[in-house]
C-alpha cells in the first residue's frame, strides 16, 4: 500500500486541477534491482473540466520535451526537460517546469533510489479521480491504472537521476 500526495489543490485556478504524486517500488527480479517509481496525475477537477486538464497536461509535457507514449526520456542525457529529483531524509523533491513538490517516501523507496541512482517517473495525461490524496492506494489499483494501455500511451516516461544534498 502507498498513499498519494497532493501537489496543488488550487483547482479553481488551474486547468490541471489537483495534481497528485504517488511513489512505489517494483522488484527486485532476477534481472533488476528494486526500482523506485513516481507518478504524477490529476484528479481531473480543474477549472475547465477533465478534458481541458488533459490538454493542459499534454501541452505542459510536450513543452518540456517529454513525448507521450512508450519512449523513456533519460534526463541525465536529455537535460533540457527541466526535470529534477532530489532524494534525502525520506523525502523526494520533484521539480518539473509546471510544478515543484516535496513528498514523503518510504525507506525502501529512498534506498532503491540511492542504490540505482535514478527513479522512473510517469506523468499521466489521463486523470485518475478515484485515487484521492491521503487515501491508501492498493497495489492492485495502482497496477491497474499504470498498466492500462490508454494511460501508458498518453503518458510521459522519464528516467530521473537522483540527486543528494552535498555536505
Amino acid at each position: 500500500m502507498t498513499s498519494s500526495n497532493v501537489v496543488s489543490s488550487a483547482r479553481s485556478e488551474s486547468p490541471f486541477g489537483t495534481l497528485t504524486v504517488v511513489p512505489w517500488t517494483i522488484g527486485p527480479t532476477a534481472d533488476t534491482p528494486v526500482t523506485p517509481f513516481l507518478m504524477v496525475y490529476s484528479l481531473g477537477d480543474g477549472r475547465d473540466g477533465p478534458e481541458a486538464g488533459e490538454e493542459a497536461m499534454r501541452a505542459a509535457l510536450e513543452g518540456m520535451g517529454a513525448p507521450l507514449g512508450d519512449r523513456v526520456v533519460d534526463t541525465s542525457v536529455e537535460r533540457a526537460t527541466g526535470a529534477h529529483l532530489l532524494v534525502e531524509a525520506q523525502r523526494a523533491v520533484l521539480t518539473l517546469p509546471f510544478m515543484k513538490v516535496q513528498i514523503p517516501v518510504p525507506p525502501e523507496w529512498e534506498a532503491a533510489a540511492h542504490e540505482t541512482g535514478h527513479a522512473y517517473l510517469i506523468c499521466s495525461v489521463r486523470p485518475w479521480p478515484d485515487a484521492v490524496p491521503g487515501e491508501a492506494v492498493t497495489p492492485e489499483r495502482l497496477k491497474s491504472f499504470v498498466t492500462d494501455d490508454q494511460v501508458v500511451g498518453a503518458a510521459a516516461h522519464l528516467l530521473l537521476p537522483v540527486r543528494r544534498l552535498q555536505g
